[in-house]
């Protein structure tokens, strides 16, 4: 591996003819951009979570992935499995406005980026590199170095021939580094990899492999690919097999509008209580109304989430004659909805979501001789009072606390 990795400052690095596919991903993204304002924390077991009985780890530092912590974990086990861990709560709209400067230097070399989320990116650069006088490698040093020079924090690149690879080789360039596969070299670099590097292989899969024989990528590349679709089925089998033999034909997708807008929350303690449950609908429903508003967006269809005390969940939609924007819209319908379909049982996590969507000139309906309050209008004032005086300035009535009042 050391034969692919590029070292800092370095000015020779691998052959990257032919190899226009970058994959970009920031390192510990959430953890890195709480540690701009903390750097006295730098190199200590750090998490990012709401720190609560069923809070979760959204990311964690290097250093607390030594004792085995990992995102997705539940605090306490966290909690548990280092107990010096440090809890940094989440910096309300940090991680998106790091996330769009960074993909903005993305976009300075190429419109072809394809984020997969807010901290990692795919990359083609294969069109920009005669009108740049560069290559892929070069570009990639030099998105790392305007990345830790613009907003403090590291990334780690892949570059490749094609997208499987180039994102394995970013997760092998961690952290803070890049690995460049020669396109010549593609298949030299796979075969030593255990079956689970392949795209697609979860555990049973894995397992099913390793019965059959096939413990490396070098096994299922060599393996009779009638062997493969008996065992795996045709589509996995052609699948794995195609990747295995370093072909992978899917290209740098931009970014598509989104398919729907969501919030939701899991309670530290369960609760019962219907007008509870109305109140985080209402919140959640305020989450939703002004990222739509934000985004220029309109939704058809209002769905919720409740997941019960004994993990049982559901979703339940309902489509409106309009597209809707204004969190009164939303939330009449998500309550309409619990009520319905949830009227019973201890709730664990509940949430709201709005599908359906396009431009806000779509679909709107006027009514001009309505007698409504104009509850849209008060909703977008309440938007511009946040934006210059905070999230909590403009609040429902019904959402403030005694303290607040």
């Amino acid at each position: 591996m050391a034969r692919y990795r590029v070292t800092t400052g370095a000015t020779t690095w691998p052959d990257d003819t032919g190899c226009g596919l970058l994959h970009v991903d920031m390192d510990a993204f959430f953890v890195s951009c709480e540690l701009r304002t903390r750097p006295e924390l730098a190199g200590k077991p750090v998490v990012v979570s709401g720190g609560g009985p069923r809070s979760v780890v959204a990311a964690a530092s290097y250093a607390a992935r030594e004792f085995g912590v990992r995102s997705a974990m539940p605090f306490s086990t966290a909690k548990r499995l280092c107990p010096q861990l440090i809890c940094i709560t989440p910096t309300p709209g940090l991680y998106g406005e790091v996330s769009q400067g960074v993909m903005g230097i993305f976009r300075e070399l190429t419109p072809l980026v394809e984020p997969l989320s807010l901290d990692e990116a795919f990359l083609d650069v294969s069109g920009a590199l005669k009108r740049l006088d560069s290559s892929p490698a070069r570009l990639g040093a030099w998105i790392r170095e305007r990345v830790a020079a613009d907003f403090g924090i590291s990334c780690s690149v892949g570059v490749a021939k094609v997208k499987f690879v180039a994102k394995l080789a970013s997760g092998m360039a961690k952290p803070d580094g890049m690995v460049v596969v020669p396109a010549a070299e593609t298949l030299a670099f796979l075969h030593p990899l255990p079956v689970s590097a392949l795209w697609g292989v979860g555990k049973r899969t894995e397992e099913h492999l390793r019965q059959q024989g096939l413990d490396t990528i070098a096994d299922v590349a060599t393996a009779p690919l009638a062997r493969l679709r008996r065992s795996l089925g045709r589509a996995l089998g052609e699948h794995l097999w195609a990747l295995a033999n370093g072909h992978d034909e899917r290209e740098v997708i931009p970014e598509t509008p989104d398919k729907s807008i969501g919030a939701e929350v899991t309670f530290d303690v369960d609760l019962h209580d219907r007008s509870a449950l109305g109140l985080e609908l209402l919140r959640l429903s305020e989450r939703v109304a002004a990222t739509l508003r934000r985004r220029g967006l309109r939704g058809r269809t209002v769905s919720i989430k409740v997941r019960f005390a004994d993990f049982k969940t559901i979703t339940r939609a309902r489509t409106t004659a309009v597209g809707v924007d204004v969190a009164r819209d939303i939330h009449r319908t998500a309550v309409e909805l619990l009520t319905e379909h949830a009227p019973t049982g201890a709730v664990r996590l509940i949430g709201v979501r709005v599908e359906g969507l396009d431009t806000e000139s779509d679909g709107e309906q006027l009514l001009f001789d309505s007698s409504e309050p104009r509850w849209r209008d008060a909703e977008v004032a309440a938007d511009v009072a946040r934006s210059k005086f905070g999230a909590a300035a403009v609040r429902p009535a019904s959402l403030l606390t005694p303290r607040d009042q």
